[in-house]
């Protein structure tokens, strides 16, 4: 099983529409795939649930499916709740014992999602203190700051899963922190401009500087009864999330973002000063125009869209591109991840 989080410290640049498609795509591809929101936005847990369904994964008392089929969704399981990430650190948070584990949802065979929860980022005062009493072998911290990948490993290992996608939000929080340490490899998606570029900026040195801290300060003193994670959140490499060009943005001034992204890359993210960050282009994803709110409301990825969910005429010819580009993509994000699948 290969962990990859999916991460930009600047938002808005696509990121969790990117998981939510590879995670179908790969499970596509005959591979078990385990999505895994630790975004308190929560966004990837929505985009793969309705309303309703989330309603009730949330215990909100007023909820339509409450006693209807969307109970019997997410109760089908040995009867019990299934819970979110939030749920499953709530002990830890109340000061009342160790991680619970939350049952994976099933999306569709062989893909199924540990969902997110908006209270998860109560974690957060939780985890920037443990990580300090961390570097001491405190090992209650050391249990806070693993919680993430040890809730990853078990669920990954219930649904014996592949694959694992880790939707990040977009800072560089004790949250993420926690999150991109239970990764092991790290996948950036990125949008063509300065913004994007002084993400990569801020995030390079970070990145370093938390597997450096974990690997050489606190890992040789974890407790071997502790699963913990190597800390490796090996770079993938990058995936250009292209916006629909707009005409007070000339394409030279998107050519010339796009042109920095590799130095930056490789200077920032990997360290070094040889000019290798172009050969960490994944690929680039365009913008499909009208597939991305016709999929919202046909509540299926953009690549699976029929006639009758709209998409007729000229618009099944961007359907199959979208199909095609990403099977490409997932493909050359298989082969970097290497032999471990």
């Amino acid at each position: 099983m290969t962990s990859v989080a999916l991460f930009n410290n600047k938002g808005g640049v696509g990121k969790t529409t990117l998981t939510y498609h590879l995670a179908y795509m790969l499970q596509r591809m005959g591979h078990r795939v385990l999505a895994v929101d630790l975004d308190p936005q929560s966004n990837l847990t929505a985009a793969f649930l309705d309303e309703d369904t989330l309603g009730e994964l949330w215990e909100e008392e007023q909820t339509p499916a409450r006693g209807g089929p969307y109970q019997r969704r997410l109760w089908g399981f040995g009867g019990e709740h299934p819970g979110t990430v939030s749920s499953a650190v709530r002990p830890i948070t109340e000061g009342l014992g160790d991680i619970s584990n939350p049952s994976p949802i099933p999306i569709a065979d062989g893909l199924w999602l540990v969902p997110g929860d908006l209270e998860l980022s109560a974690f957060e005062d939780r985890l920037s203190d443990a990580w300090l009493r961390g570097l001491t072998g405190n090992v209650a911290a050391i249990r806070t700051t693993t919680a993430f990948h040890r809730i990853v490993e078990r669920a990954a290992a219930d649904v014996r899963a592949q694959v694992v996608l880790i939707d990040v939000g977009p800072n560089l929080g004790a949250i993420n922190r926690a999150a991109l340490l239970a990764a092991d490899t790290v996948l950036m998606p990125l949008a063509a401009d300065i913004l994007s570029l002084r993400g990569l900026q801020n995030l390079g040195p970070t990145l370093r500087e938390w597997r450096r801290t974990w690997q050489s300060l606190v890992r040789p003193n974890i407790p071997s009864e502790v699963s913990a994670p190597s800390g490796e959140m090996r770079p993938l490499g990058y995936v250009i999330m292209q916006p629909t060009m707009r005409l007070d943005r000339p394409v030279a001034t998107y050519r010339h973002w796009l042109a920095r992204i590799p130095t930056v890359f490789a200077t920032k993210v990997l360290g070094t000063s040889s000019e290798i960050g172009s050969s960490f282009e994944i690929a680039t994803v365009r913008n499909y125009q009208s597939l991305m709110p016709m999929a919202r409301d046909a509540r299926k990825p953009m690549f699976d869209l029929r006639s009758a969910d709209g998409a007729i005429g000229s618009t099944q010819t961007l359907v199959r591109r979208c199909f095609q580009d990403f099977q490409k993509l997932s493909n050359e994000l298989l082969e970097r991840i290497g032999p471990t699948l």
